[in-house]
């Protein structure tokens, strides 16, 4: 199975625009969480007074710094209402958004990922109709390993994971329960907590669950392109030995 994957940068009236344009040596990444957006800047040289009157208006700065490489800076905002954004597109069309965002010179830049290249298309003439599109790169991925860009977004994988789900995973983790052999039996973890073992029980399944279907898509897309599935050659190999 091939994947493709398209690089493109469009040009509209967002909170970035105007600054990247202003100061066109400035790299802004833009990461999308569950709450919030985290963005990071970075330009060579020293900045002046105005560039960072303007990086502090966009929102709480989080990281300050400026040496020999340049400026660097992160600043977390409020998410903007994601109603009709560019990324629902990309999950309209089934495509699959690479983080980060990155704006330079008035542009942003993304990367998605596809299993059916008509998507790829039809998401790309879409975009065509209301903004300025520039297609920088269209590439099917074969008999390769997903790019280690592909990372999974952190609120993505915890998705619908409730707090208790969340602290019965965790204690299981930090206590060895996932190791081989393991450390700790359910009974004991429960004994952890103030819930019975059922309860406790209860928790961690549906945790393990959640957690496995919402990495459902990513773990498809990192085998995708795997040219034998090892699990069938091991039982080819195993055929062979019995034959011999």
């Amino acid at each position: 199975m091939s994947l493709y994957e398209a690089s493109f940068r469009v040009k509209h009236e967002c909170p970035y625009r105007e600054i990247s344009e202003h100061y066109p040596d400035l790299t802004i990444r833009e990461w999308y969480l569950s709450d919030c957006q985290v963005i990071e800047l970075t330009a060579p040289g020293s900045p002046t007074d105005e560039l960072l009157d303007d990086i502090d208006r966009l929102g709480t700065v989080l990281h300050k710094s400026v040496s020999e490489s340049g400026l660097h800076v992160v600043t977390q905002s409020c998410l903007c209402s994601l109603e009709d954004s560019i990324i629902e597109r990309f999950e309209t069309y089934n495509c699959l958004y690479q983080p980060p965002t990155i704006h330079r010179q008035g542009w942003e830049h993304y990367t998605v990922i596809a299993f059916d290249e008509s998507d790829v298309r039809a998401l790309l003439r879409e975009l065509e109709a209301d903004r300025d599109i520039e297609v920088l790169s269209k590439t099917t991925i074969t008999e390769q390993q997903i790019p280690h860009s592909m990372l999974a977004p952190v609120d993505r994988l915890f998705e619908d994971v409730t707090e208790r789900q969340m602290a019965a995973l965790r204690l299981a983790l930090e206590s060895g329960y996932y190791e081989q052999p393991r450390k700790t039996s359910l009974r004991d973890l429960a004994d952890q907590t103030a819930v019975a073992r059922s309860t406790y029980e209860e928790h961690l399944r549906k945790a393990e669950n959640k957690l496995l279907t919402n990495a459902g898509q990513f773990l498809r897309l990192v085998t995708a392109t795997s040219a034998a599935d090892p699990l069938q050659v091991e039982k080819t190999r195993q055929t062979g030995r019995t034959a011999d």
